[in-house]
């Protein structure tokens, strides 16, 4: 299946979607490394040639490094006790009133940069991608929540060589910046990194999938699926 397809169906979906609504918030969620910024950036490109949209991550929601440190929770980043899930309710309650600011996430320091900060006016449709999601409300959903939860799914093969591709990936990119958090790990070999990196993968990554991350697959409004080869397609759509 072409990719382009898939994300123009979902793109279609969310366009019949906003018919019925002023504003609409999309989540989108699913394991790390499953490629829901890519997905979210090629929906919002779509969107935009008819409507007016915009992409924020919950990454941005994460407690600083420097909390989760002080509350041992370094390990757990991802997890849901790991966002401020709080603030996060308030930005979209604001956005609901016109306009809010919303926190951005840099990967490449791996913490939240003030810096980075965006406010952004009441868009169109808004796509809210990351973690943190918790199962939404029945209909009527209220403000501090997505109005519509999708989920990307893919399986665990595919996902544990994305995150080892993007890890390396990121890992290789560190060479020309020393302030990258990567750069930590360029003292590894190749080898090295990717033994590292899986172990990651399976202490923490894996474990938060099947606790926390999956379950939501049961009850999003929308599944999506992503075959080895990144083409995606709808596989359930519980919405009416």
């Amino acid at each position: 299946m072409d990719r382009r397809n898939g994300t123009e169906a979902l793109a279609r979906r969310l366009l019949e979607l906003k018919r019925e609504t002023e504003s609409l918030v999309a989540g989108i969620t699913g394991s790390v490394a499953s490629g829901k910024t890519t997905l979210a950036g090629e929906i919002e490109a779509i969107l935009d040639k008819t409507h007016r949209a915009e992409t924020i991550s919950t990454d941005g929601f994460l407690f600083s490094n420097t909390i989760l440190e002080e509350r041992g929770q370094t390990l757990r980043k991802g997890f849901p006790e790991t966002y401020d899930l709080t603030a996060m309710g308030d930005a979209l309650e604001a956005l609901a009133a016109g306009e809010a600011a919303f926190p951005i996430y840099s990967h490449v320091t791996y913490d939240v940069d003030p810096v980075l900060t965006r406010t952004i006016a009441q868009p169109d449709i808004l796509i809210l991608e990351g973690l943190g999601f918790r199962p939404l409300s029945p209909p009527p959903r209220h403000d501090r929540e997505p109005d519509i939860l999708i989920y990307l799914d893919a399986t665990e093969d595919n996902l544990q060589t994305w995150f080892l591709e993007r890890f390396v990936r990121y890992w290789n990119a560190a060479r020309q910046d020393p302030s990258s958090f990567y750069a930590n790990f360029l003292h590894m070999s190749e080898p090295e990194l990717l033994a590292f990196a899986t172990s990651v993968w399976e202490q923490i990554n894996l474990p938060n999938l099947r606790q926390h991350i999956a379950p939501l697959r049961e009850t999003a409004d929308i599944v999506v699926l992503k075959d080895a080869d990144h083409a995606i397609r709808i596989t359930h759509d519980r919405i009416g």
